[in-house]
Formats: C-alpha cells, sequence, structure tokens
C-alpha cells in the first residue's frame, strides 16, 4: 500500500471484529511508533498495550462510557513521561511528539488492513489506574486497534484552497 493510499482509506473505526491481531502486525504498527521523530530525538512517548478483556472495559469505562474502546481486541495507552518541555513559543512538545507516533501507529494500521480511532475524551485518573500508569506520567490518547467491522462513511474535507494560504494569510492559494 502507498503512502496516500494509507492516509486516504484511514477513517475512526468505532466498531471492531472479535479476531485478535496477529503478533506481526501488531509489532509492524508498533514498530512504526518506535521510527517516528521526536523533538531532540526524545523519545518520551510510552505506549501500553492492552488486551486484557477486563482492562479494556476498564478503559472503555474511563473513556466515557465508550463501549467501542473495550471492543476492539487492543487498546493503546499512549503516554508522555517528560512534559515539561516546551517549544520557544510554548506548545508543549510532548503533545506533538506522541501525536506524530500516534498517527504513524494510524498509517501502519490501516496499511494492515487494521483500524483505529483518536480517543481523546476520557478521564485520566482512570484510565491510570486501569493499567498502572505511574501519577508522573500523563496519558495523551487512547487508540482502540482491531479488524474493522463497520464501512467508512464519505469523508468531507475542505477544500485545499480552504486551509491553504500562498506566502501570507488571507492569500488564496
Amino acid at each position: 500500500m502507498q503512502v496516500m493510499d494509507a492516509i486516504s482509506g484511514r477513517y475512526s473505526v468505532r466498531k471492531y471484529e472479535s479476531k485478535a491481531i496477529e503478533a506481526d502486525k501488531l509489532l509492524r504498527v508498533l514498530e512504526a511508533a518506535r521510527l517516528a521523530p521526536s523533538a531532540g530525538n526524545r523519545q518520551e512517548w510510552r505506549f501500553v498495550v492492552v488486551r486484557d478483556e477486563g482492562r479494556r472495559r476498564a478503559l472503555a469505562q474511563a473513556a466515557n462510557g465508550q463501549a467501542f474502546v473495550g471492543e476492539a481486541p487492543v487498546v493503546i495507552v499512549a503516554c508522555a513521561v517528560d512534559t515539561e518541555v516546551n517549544t520557544p513559543s510554548g506548545v508543549p512538545l510532548f503533545a506533538i511528539d506522541v501525536a506524530i507516533a500516534l498517527e504513524h501507529i494510524a498509517l501502519q494500521a490501516t496499511s494492515k488492513g487494521l483500524g483505529t480511532c483518536w480517543i481523546g475524551a476520557f478521564d485520566e485518573a482512570k484510565v491510570k489506574e486501569a493499567v498502572g500508569i505511574p501519577e508522573d506520567v500523563r496519558v495523551v490518547e487512547l487508540m482502540p486497534l482491531g479488524y474493522p467491522a463497520d464501512t467508512p462513511r464519505a469523508k468531507q474535507r475542505k477544500a485545499l484552497n480552504e486551509i491553504v494560504m500562498d506566502e501570507l494569510w488571507g492569500t488564496a492559494w
């Protein structure tokens, strides 16, 4: 699969088959995260791979009761161990770096016939409790992973000329 095919094919999966993910596919998905760039090569991300059904259900409850989170055969809990460094403009680097790694996961998963969904609506304390994450580590996102049991809806995206400007703000592309 070409990169643009994975980008075009990726969608937010909210219904998963109960089929387990093959070990080699899961390793390829995790390897994609490991190879992601990070500011200063700090690699502050950490990933808890949750396959246990009870823990997945606890994560679904922590994710404001979004049941589909726990129905995926794997839930990746994406964390950051260093949250103190910001860009010179004040943007927290950990949020950017973890997001890059997660999108590597999402695209690699798509290329392997798997689906994902970004989950930002969760109670961090409950997630930490469910999988034993230390207090000083931030939970950034949850990402269910599995074989899609739904079909993607047509993507509604703005036209390129609505989001890209040429040289100066407000100058049409």
